[in-house]
């Protein structure tokens, strides 16, 4: 007998027990994936919480005070000559050029909601707007971290070293912080840097593809781990290792003296940035299992190729990018039920059909299951669909599906928050079998189908922008009951989850684009 989605019925008992702590969800699908137990005799209790307020400084403490080297003006203008999503925006003048414009692309401030809890808005979304993944920028002159606030990229003091140019000519360093974000989040704070991590990726491959720039990708492994070292950015049991993207000729000019350091800053609750915490050392100790010792490759394109054409420009769909609005100061989301084209179901297959760079990520991609819950699209029945070589097929007709998932979504809808996921156009899940994924590829495969995880969700939230909808990456649907509703075997791990939805609610919006 087969289930809903044609699988054979696992027979692999429950790795992740229903009423587990959502916090700890991942070290134990990890343990389940690597044949371990979880926790194991005489683990250490977690550290105390400190208040969620009490989190790593926004750039490494390495920068604060260091000179800036500023980066080029007019990305906003040049994106808005550049028609959505075939269009490119003029050449400039130089590599250095291009590369400041690609990066502003990728990360660049977008918008200030006034009503929003959580400021500043990016063409991508973060979990509380902390935004713990930084792009470090490495060349043979300077080694230096981008700074959005002060539209530059600051110093960080550390001499690549040698006397011939540096190979490739510019170097970008991805890598997220754990302890920008709370105690509160415990191990999830893994999962939520390295999906941020994928999602960076695609941003960053996004822009050097605009502004014409080609490059490489080279994952955490022998030749990376000492990269992060080398900038010195803070203490490295904070820190993911980091993903690098190699850009051709793309050198800065050579820096100015930088000042001398000064003593290391407290954060930003005053108190010493290290402490002694057994969980981020766990978290740490995960994402240190990756040793991918591969060449680098080329940075494939981040785009679906050809498709309808758009009357939006690309300045257009970065600033509508949206992970949902709650009036007043409210958190959550909420959305507003009715029928889209079934070109915006099309369009959202093709996005999460571009693989991500490298051999590597595109064959863990492929090992990645996309299910959506869909409804109200037109031409499609509402219920649970595959995404089956770049189409979406349905496996199972309910058009009651997307209302029982919002009674398994940890955030309640009531009169402080929103989280309508009974309205939502369609709920999409990305999901991978943790031992399957780890016996063919090794440990380090399960954060890196993380990665694959945020490079998907984020063509999700491109392709959303440029339909008008939101896109609001979660992990907080309780995993068993969701299973169930989607006909997934009870091995099957959830890496990330995008709801998708018309967005009831609209207000100012301060513009904050350069």
């Amino acid at each position: 007998m087969t289930s809903a989605t044609g699988h054979e019925p696992s027979d692999v008992a429950t790795p992740v027990p229903p009423d587990v702590d959502v916090m700890s969800r991942d070290v134990r699908w990890f343990a389940h994936a690597t044949g371990t137990s979880w926790p194991p005799p005489g683990h250490p209790e977690p550290a105390p919480e400190r208040p969620d307020t009490h989190v790593a400084p926004a750039l490494p403490e390495a920068a604060r005070g260091r000179a800036g080297h500023p980066l080029p003006h007019g990305t906003s203008e040049l994106l808005e000559r550049a028609p959505f999503p075939h269009g490119r925006p003029a050449a400039p003048a130089s590599p250095p050029a291009a590369l400041g414009h690609a990066l502003v692309t990728a990360f660049g401030l977008q918008r200030r909601e006034p009503e929003n809890p959580f400021n500043d808005h990016r063409p991508y979304p973060s979990v509380r707007a902390r935004f713990p993944v930084q792009a470090f920028v490495q060349d043979a002159h300077r080694a230096t971290v981008l700074d959005l606030h002060r539209h530059a990229l600051v110093g960080l003091g550390a001499d690549p070293g040698g006397d011939g140019p540096a190979e490739p000519a510019a170097e970008v360093l991805l890598a997220g912080r754990y302890t920008r974000l709370p105690d509160s989040y415990r191990w999830f704070r893994g999962s939520l840097v390295h999906l941020e991590m994928g999602i960076a990726l695609r941003q960053l491959a996004l822009g050097l593809e605009l502004f014409g720039l080609r490059g490489t990708v080279r994952l955490p492994g022998p030749a990376t781990a000492p990269l992060l070292t080398a900038l010195g950015p803070g203490a490295e049991e904070e820190w993911s290792l980091p993903l690098s993207v190699g850009v051709d000729a793309a050198a800065f000019p050579a820096a100015d003296p930088l000042p001398a350091p000064g003593p290391v800053p407290r954060d930003d609750a005053g108190a010493p940035p290290h402490r002694v915490d057994p969980v981020l050392d766990e978290t740490v100790a995960l994402n240190r299992t990756q040793e991918f010792d591969g060449p680098a490759e080329p940075l494939t394109s981040a785009l679906p190729a050809g498709g309808p054409a758009s009357p939006l420009s690309w300045a257009e769909v970065l600033w509508r990018r949206s992970a949902g609005r709650m009036p007043r100061g409210m958190y959550g989301m909420s959305g507003r039920r009715r029928t889209v084209p079934a070109e915006v179901l099309a369009e959202t297959a093709r996005w999460l059909a571009v693989p991500p760079p490298g051999p590597t990520l595109a064959e863990i991609a492929g090992a990645v299951r996309v299910t959506g819950v869909v409804q109200g699209v037109a031409g499609h029945r509402d219920g649970v669909h595959h995404l089956v070589d770049g189409r979406p097929v349905l496996v199972r007709e309910d058009p009651g599906a997307a209302a029982e998932l919002e009674t398994h979504y940890g955030y309640r809808v009531d009169p402080y928050n929103g989280g309508d996921i009974r309205h939502a156009t369609a709920v999409w899940f990305l999901s991978v079998r943790p031992r399957e994924l780890v016996e063919r590829f090794g440990r380090g495969a399960f954060t890196a189908a993380q990665y694959v995880a945020g490079w998907q969700s984020q063509g999700i939230s491109l392709a959303a922008a440029a339909a008008g909808l939101y896109a609001r990456p979660a992990r907080a649907f309780r995993e068993i009951p969701s299973q169930r509703v989607l006909g997934l075997p009870a091995d099957e791990m959830v890496l990330c989850t995008v709801i998708t939805g018309t967005p009831r609610y609209r207000g100012l919006l301060c513009d904050l684009r350069i």
